[in-house]
């Protein structure tokens, strides 16, 4: 059996990120398990799936936070595991590298270096790949308890998901409601179609399911005092009806559910 290295890449450029995906869809013992360009959900994935490795570049310019403040926070949460860190930037600044490395980082990777490529890094990887797995093998019982913390965070998100939909006057016995707190629970684990997530889980059809979830809100919008949505729900309607989409409401308490849950990181 093929030992995998398990991948983050926390990167802004969408043609890099292509041809990471590119290349680790043909190489058996990588497994690409993420992939973000912002700080905050990046430190998510580290703190749920505990990657092998994160290629992360410094300058995220199209995406949120900087890969300097990643480690930051990463090394002030003093977790008992830490990825392997190779660090990928544009930046050849020998103050930058030293500071990267004084918060962490394994490896700096320059950019403009001869043979930069995707190909490149992740031969790179591979050739660490059992010194990685040999370093996480002896403080694998020091981390053993951080192993059960995304079953941890899934609880205590259901349960604030939960409390979110009951504030707005979604009903226990709507239809919807089971639906509308498993999509968003679908798209706070980065699932990138909900409702057929949730229809695959009930043994429905997708429209049946979306058409609930669509009459739980619409009920809730029709007897829930307006002062009480416009307090619970902050988010711009764009639809006619002045009633969120299945996709607003979704993603709109996905987000803030994970906004709020990623200040405890």
């Amino acid at each position: 059996m093929v030992e995998l290295l398990n991948v983050l890449l926390v990167e802004d450029d969408r043609e890099e990120c292509d041809d990471f995906e590119r290349v680790m869809d043909s190489i058996e013992d990588i497994l690409l398990i993420g992939v973000t360009n912002n700080e905050k959900d990046a430190l998510a994935y580290v703190k749920d799936h505990l990657p092998d490795a994160v290629i992360l570049d410094l300058e995220l310019h199209r995406g949120s936070g900087n890969g300097i403040s990643f480690l930051e926070v990463l090394k002030k949460a003093r977790m008992n595991y830490a990825p392997y860190i190779l660090v990928t930037t544009h930046n050849i600044s020998r103050i930058t590298h030293e500071r990267v490395r004084q918060l962490g980082a394994d490896f700096v990777m320059v950019k403009s270096q001869d043979g930069y490529c995707a190909e490149y890094v992740l031969d790179f990887l591979r050739l660490h790949k059992q010194v990685i797995h040999d370093m996480r093998k002896k403080t694998r019982g020091k981390y053993d308890f951080i192993e059960k913390a995304p079953f941890e965070k899934r609880k205590r998100q259901e349960a604030r998901v939960t409390t979110e939909v009951d504030k707005i006057g979604i009903s226990p016995k709507a239809l919807g409601r089971a639906y509308l707190i498993d999509a968003i629970m679908h798209r706070i684990a980065g699932q990138q179609d909900q409702v057929a997530e949730v229809a695959r889980k009930y043994g429905k059809t997708g429209t049946s399911v979306e058409r609930a979830m669509q009459n739980a809100i619409d009920r809730a919008w029709s007897t829930t005092h307006p002062e009480e949505l416009i307090a619970y729900y902050t988010s711009r309607i764009h639809s006619e009806r002045g009633v969120p989409t299945v996709t607003e409401f979704v993603y709109y308490y996905a987000n803030k559910v994970k906004a709020d849950y990623l200040q405890d990181f």
